[in-house]
């Protein structure tokens, strides 16, 4: 009898690895580049391997709770550790903060309180870590009770929000168990980017992640009333949902969209009666942002900025829109392609932050590809920046040259070839048929 099964000595290699992440950010801040990246390939490379294994060793079966277990020690690592590369959790805490203080995190730009002595002392030093103080704060409302929960727990502590973030993180892998193997969750579950930007970092697009995989398994449960209210809430936790709506609601009448409305209404009424929500800083955002893009990087020098956002806005709606008139005819059950989805919008979209990535690698679960997964490891190429190289003739946001080629490169080099396998796949079952 085995004693120590492969997942164990994968599990063990990549504690070792995230543990000392952990012991870099608790002890000297944020890590090199350097270790960072050569960290996360090798806990990529880790994963991928146990993945590979036992696709090939199918008599193998994974034990969920060494999946579970190893995943909660990982995540445990992430907040012992906490946040580097981001400052963006002051953000978070300070909109707790204004939420508990004022019924609402909206309206007001962080810079209205530099100067208010009203302020706890403990929030004038989140203050100063704020990035853009100059705008209003840019989550919704279901992301802001989130980040209220954290401050339940412990108000301005990033560790008790980590904790909440952490906790809906594990409930997305269970979630994921009833979509596919435990091996094929093994990718989500243990994914360096995903422990990095949720355990480490406490970024929330987890949240509606974990929203708008709850609503997808309420459909196939015929619950559409449930997915209606989840898919609600999912948009009113960050609007990158709406893609969705339309392929997980399209077989509900009238009345299931009208719960959507309904919940999407009974959440923003109280922030729009108070006299603001996060939309007009998501507007700044969708007009002048820009960081890390693929195509609309292509497009800018030739054409002034509105008008390549709207010609990569018209790209994308035009694919979208297309695969929505594909996917309506296809039968019950079928699960929508959100790795299609997302990967088209961050192709196209001014701003790619590597946590964006946690939309498409619960669907890269559900269908695995090699280009999302490389694209999970690629992506984090995009830390490499100005700031994080302490360079000062760079701009801080800015990239050396050769990064944006390496990191889409690599996922353009994985696209091609699951495209090609797809085909020699497709070549070997015309040949067998023809033998018949």
């Amino acid at each position: 009898m085995r004693l120590v099964s492969p997942i164990d000595l994968g599990g063990m290699a990549c504690l070792l690895a995230y543990g000392f992440l952990a012991w870099i950010t608790r002890t000297t801040g944020d890590p090199s580049l350097h270790i960072f990246m050569g960290l996360s390939v090798c806990i990529a490379a880790t994963t991928f391997v146990l993945y590979i294994y036992y696709q090939r060793h199918p008599d193998q079966k994974i034990s969920l709770a060494r999946l579970i277990g190893w995943s909660v020690a990982f995540r445990i690592c992430g907040l012992i550790g906490g946040p580097f590369y981001e400052d963006d959790f002051y953000r978070y805490l300070w909109d707790a903060f204004r939420f508990m203080q004022d019924g609402t995190p909206y309206g007001l730009a962080p810079e209205v309180f530099f100067l208010d002595m009203n302020v706890p002392e403990k929030f004038q030093r989140l203050l100063d870590g704020i990035n853009y103080p100059e705008l209003p704060t840019i989550y919704g409302p279901v992301t802001q009770l989130v980040f209220l929960a954290g401050y339940g727990l412990a108000p301005g502590s990033v560790t008790a929000l980590q904790g909440v973030m952490v906790m809906i993180d594990l409930m997305t892998i269970v979630l994921l168990l009833r979509f596919a193997p435990p091996s094929a969750v093994l990718l989500y579950a243990w994914s360096p980017l995903v422990i990095k930007e949720i355990a480490f970092t406490a970024h929330p697009d987890g949240v509606a992640v974990f929203l708008v995989i709850a609503a997808i398994l309420l459909v196939h449960r015929n619950r559409f009333y449930g997915a209606a209210i989840f898919m609600g809430l999912a948009v009113s936790a960050k609007i990158l949902a709406l893609l969705l709506v339309p392929f997980i609601l399209v077989r509900g009448d009238f009345r299931v969209w009208g719960v959507f409305l309904l919940t999407l209404m009974l959440i923003y009424l109280p922030f729009v009666l108070q006299g603001s929500t996060e939309l007009q800083t998501f507007f700044v955002f969708a007009r002048e942002w820009e960081f890390n893009a693929a195509l609309f990087s292509l497009f800018k020098p030739w054409m002034p900025n509105s008008m390549a956002r709207a010609v990569c806005g018209l790209l994308l709606a035009t694919a979208i829109g297309s695969y929505y008139l594909v996917y309506r005819r296809q039968t019950h059950g079928t699960i929508v392609r959100g790795d299609w989805i997302y990967g088209g919008l961050f192709a196209l979209w001014p701003v790619v932050n590597s946590w964006y990535l946690l939309w498409l690698l619960p669907f890269a679960v559900i269908r695995p590809s090699t280009w999302a997964w490389t694209a999970s490891v690629a992506v984090l190429l995009s830390y490499i920046t100005g700031l994080n190289l302490g360079n000062l003739d760079m701009h801080p946001f800015a990239h050396p040259d050769w990064v944006r080629p390496l990191e889409y490169g690599l996922i353009l080099m994985a696209l091609a070839y699951d495209i090609l396998r797809r085909f020699r796949h497709s070549d070997h079952i015309t040949d067998y048929n023809s033998g018949n």
